[in-house]
């Protein structure tokens, strides 16, 4: 163009049997509440619908799964690409066996645990208290009270960012705390979990103890994302943050809650950027207080600051999480 102008062309999206929404506000979505939006919001009809959409997605489009949005902390600028949710035709739980479950990539802990329960099967009590999806379980090794994903998982389908579908057995996703070797990109799509026999008024007396027991140490009714730190070799991370003085620590409106404080806050009008800077503020001061350097168990993803073409009118010089895409008109045209 005569005048220097340059255009960036965004690619033009696949055809989908599921719902596609441009510019998707992901605040309502997350338990923080806070956060920009999407380029896109993607949700499937089914696994083979997703499977052709990535398939034909342009490589260079950043994609993110989004479960329950409990342990996220999606930044101010947003997400520079395709965010995919997984709805109610993932959210399924069958039992295959005696003693084991297929569970869908959508499925909430509490749905898995109940269906446990009335399947007579045993030891999978433990995700009740974890606030998310199977999808997020399976990547980032899901745990609570002395047990993890890895001590249930038979094997998961997951669908590649190529869109190539693959079943992983266990010793595929190279567990450890808090942790898989599963491929960046890839998405979950159900899981097989395998438990033991058991009569279901134990199972039912565990979660009953486990749901009080969440209930009387942690902040369950706040805006919340759930344990903010991984616990150290060694250590607890809410004994290293009360000993730094770190509880009802405040930047903004995001405080390090009092009742449990490994868990951050939004107290009402928080950023994301106020939660992200008070987690760094925590890790500073438990670093100088006693040697030990948190590592953030929460997932922080997206632009930190918005930029103009975001919409925001103000410029940033905060790198993004990923390489930006050029944001999309719904029609899948650069505007």
């Amino acid at each position: 163009m005569g005048d220097g102008l340059v255009v960036t062309v965004a690619p033009v999206l696949p055809e989908t049997r599921g719902r596609l929404t441009p510019g998707a506000p992901l605040a309502p979505l997350v338990w923080f509440k806070t956060g920009g939006p999407a380029d896109w919001l993607f949700e499937p009809q089914d696994a083979a619908d997703l499977a052709a959409f990535l398939a034909n997605l342009d490589p260079s489009v950043p994609v993110m799964a989004l479960g329950l949005g409990s342990n996220l902390i999606v930044r101010d600028g947003g997400w520079p690409g395709v965010v995919v949710r997984l709805g109610k035709a993932f959210a399924t739980v069958e039992q295959v066996d005696a003693t084991a479950l297929r569970c869908g990539g959508g499925a909430s802990g509490i749905l898995v645990s109940s269906k446990a329960r009335d399947a007579g099967i045993g030891g999978i009590e433990f995700l009740r208290s974890i606030p998310g999806t199977v999808g997020g379980f399976v990547r980032m090794n899901g745990g609570a009270y002395g047990r993890e994903v890895k001590d249930i998982l038979v094997d998961c389908d997951v669908v590649l960012r190529s869109g190539e579908r693959v079943t992983l057995a266990l010793g595929d996703l190279g567990y450890t705390y808090r942790h898989s070797a599963l491929p960046e990109g890839a998405i979950v799509v159900s899981a097989t979990f395998r438990g033991y026999p058991e009569q279901t008024a134990v199972i039912q007396g565990e979660m009953l103890r486990i749901a009080a027991a969440r209930e009387a140490s942690q902040p369950l009714r706040s805006k919340t994302g759930g344990s903010t730190f991984k616990n150290p070799h060694g250590h607890k991370a809410w004994a290293l943050i009360d000993a730094a003085g770190c509880r009802g620590l405040t930047r903004g409106d995001a405080q390090v809650s009092e009742k449990h404080c490994n868990f951050l806050l939004n107290l009402g009008e928080a950023t994301s950027s106020d939660i992200e800077a008070l987690g760094d503020d925590v890790i500073e001061r438990v670093k100088a207080h006693s040697g030990v350097t948190l590592e953030w168990e929460i997932q922080r993803v997206g632009i930190k600051s918005p930029s103009p073409l975001r919409g925001e009118g103000q410029s940033s010089s905060a790198a993004p999480a990923t390489a930006p895409l050029p944001t999309l008109s719904p029609e899948g045209r650069g505007l």
